[in-house]
């Protein structure tokens, strides 16, 4: 199966196999399976799922996966990359401001749940993706705006079947008590709390979220991040058992330097003379 490169942010691929001759393996770029025909198992972060013709299988660069085919099957694979989004967002609708192709890609909901479309789009995305993978044939796709609006429509084709199932996307406000929920769920997985992650996880584009972040909460993102890690790092040091190097690395602080500047600019005291302060406060008390 083609890999793709640094310089090859987009390629399409068709392949026919009795058996899938891949082990169970991720990515560094997104992927979607579309299955011509046949049928199998597809393995998704573990688990089984059924497939057949017509449907359509989301990856993203943290999942893994495999097949185990039944009969013969014949698979169409769009592969592409952040950057292949980001080159052609002059070409983008303004409809793709919330709930963009990488957030769909990202949304837990599509791979959990196989994406099953009623005619007419079953037809249509069978057709769209026949004169994908014919255009691939004839002419250079990287920056081509008829292979880009070819793209676009199979996952116009998604949030139409989101919309039928209710499922919001970027253009209703997320809660704030379940964004400030999710946040200290995953406090200590620095990768959870990223404004990429965060906004995947509420299903909006990134630029809507840090839009939306700050008005509501009357911090940037960052200083409200930096502002509840350090009440949490206050905690661990007033209990005293955690030498500072444990303390950053549980909060994800990059090292203690790092834990100690961010300390500093919230607290205007270093952490360590934090820490001497709150012993001496005991023995004079």
């Amino acid at each position: 199966m083609k890999r793709l490169t640094q310089f090859d942010p987009i390629c399409v691929e068709t392949i026919k196999e009795a058996v899938y001759t891949f082990p169970k393996h991720s990515h560094t770029y997104y992927e979607i399976v579309y299955i011509n025909a046949e049928s199998g198992i597809h393995t998704f972060n573990g688990k089984p799922i059924p497939y057949r013709s017509g449907d359509l299988v989301l990856l993203s660069p943290v999942d893994h996966h495999f097949f185990v085919i039944d009969h013969f099957t014949h698979f169409a694979y769009l592969k592409f990359t952040d950057s292949y989004f980001n080159a052609t967002q002059h070409l983008s609708p303004n409809g793709y401001y919330a709930g963009t192709p990488e957030d769909l890609m990202n949304l837990q909901e599509l791979k959990e749940k196989k994406i099953e479309l009623d005619e007419p789009c079953q037809t249509v995305l069978r057709q769209t993706i026949e004169s994908m993978v014919h255009y691939n044939k004839l002419r250079a796709i990287n920056h081509s705006s008829i292979f880009y609006y070819l793209l676009l429509s199979v996952f116009g084709m998604i949030r139409e079947f989101l919309h039928a199932r209710q499922v919001r996307l970027g253009n209703a406000e997320p809660n704030q008590e379940q964004l400030s929920a999710c946040v200290r769920k995953h406090i200590y997985t620095r990768e959870k709390i990223s404004v990429k992650a965060i906004a995947a996880h509420f299903n909006i584009s990134q630029n809507y979220f840090s839009n939306y972040f700050k008005p509501n909460f009357g911090w940037a993102y960052q200083q409200y991040l930096d502002q509840y890690r350090i009440k949490l790092v206050e905690k661990r040091l007033e209990l005293g058992e955690s030498k500072l190097k444990q303390v950053a690395e549980e909060f994800g602080f990059t090292d203690v330097s790092h834990l100690a500047k961010v300390f500093k600019k919230h607290k205007g005291i270093s952490p360590t003379s934090y820490r001497k302060a709150l012993i001496d406060q005991l023995i004079y008390e």
